[in-house]
């Protein structure tokens, strides 16, 4: 059921891909960044097929995602391409609103919506998203900040072949854009939960099934005067609502504090 799930939403975040880019960036002749820019810019300049040249663009990429990435994420991203691709194709380009900045804000904020869902089920749109989830695969640097970067080579790109009003344009949809995916996709936020509970092997004996490791410390409860444990670990965003979930079952009673963590050293096992 969930594998279904997460097909669908990776098919409809591909729609949104598609929809953002013929309907806010293209008639504005605006670029998305990624592989698709370069296949906006050939258009642009050859009046060649937006989705053809991006189809052909991606493949590499997704075998490069396969051998780094695994069967799963590049499977989920390959079906996001093709939804994209097809979209491009039957959607056409229609000017939704006049002004350029307008549809560099609302583009940049329906592709992040697409990108980032895409992400946070386990796949991603394909293009410099491959290169970002692999450049931060072992690495803490938050996505959407690594995909500007490497947008900005395509916007140089644009100024030269288009002008520079419309690269400046483009620049402020994929800051937008940047900004919303790492407010979608969480998994390299890391936060510490500090777990105070009496239930020390019930709680330990579960929590040692996430991916992360956990260190208990005895601690003494100086209003109540009673001994208790604490457990502390290091896990993400997006697996913190299941972490507390499950130690609320075992312990209603348990208190727990989460703080943000600016930096792990040392082990930590990431996940995809």
């Amino acid at each position: 059921m969930k594998t279904l799930k997460d097909v669908g939403i990776t098919a409809l975040c591909g729609v949104l891909v598609g929809i953002g880019i013929q309907l806010f960036l293209t008639p504005h002749q605006l670029l998305s960044g990624g592989v698709p820019g370069i296949a906006m810019i050939a258009n642009y300049a050859a009046g060649w097929d937006v989705s053809v040249i991006y189809f052909i663009l991606n493949l590499p990429l997704i075998i490069w995602g396969w051998v780094e990435l695994g069967r799963r994420f590049i499977l989920l991203s390959l079906l996001s391409v093709v939804v994209t691709t097809v979209t491009l194709g039957v959607v056409p380009a229609f000017q939704v609103t006049t002004d350029p900045i307008m549809g560099a804000i609302v583009g940049g904020i329906v592709i992040a919506i697409g990108v980032g869902y895409s992400l946070r089920v386990g796949g991603s749109t394909g293009g410099f998203d491959v290169i970002g989830f692999i450049v931060t695969k072992n690495r803490d640097f938050p996505l959407g900040n690594v995909l500007t970067v490497l947008n900005s080579v395509i916007l140089v790109v644009l100024g030269f072949l288009v002008n520079w009003d419309v690269a400046f344009y483009s620049l402020l949809s994929l800051f937008i854009k940047g900004k919303c995916i790492d407010m979608i996709h969480v998994r390299h936020m890391k936060v510490t939960a500090f777990i105070i509970t009496q239930q020390r092997d019930l709680m330990a004996q579960e929590l040692i099934k996430f991916p992360h490791g956990i260190t208990m410390v005895k601690a003494y409860g100086c209003y109540s005067h009673t001994d208790n444990y604490m457990l502390m670990t290091v896990t993400t965003r997006s697996e913190l609502p299941m972490l507390r979930k499950r130690v609320l079952e075992i312990d209603p009673k348990a208190f727990i504090n989460i703080v943000q963590t600016a930096e792990v050293v040392g082990r930590f096992r990431r996940v995809i």
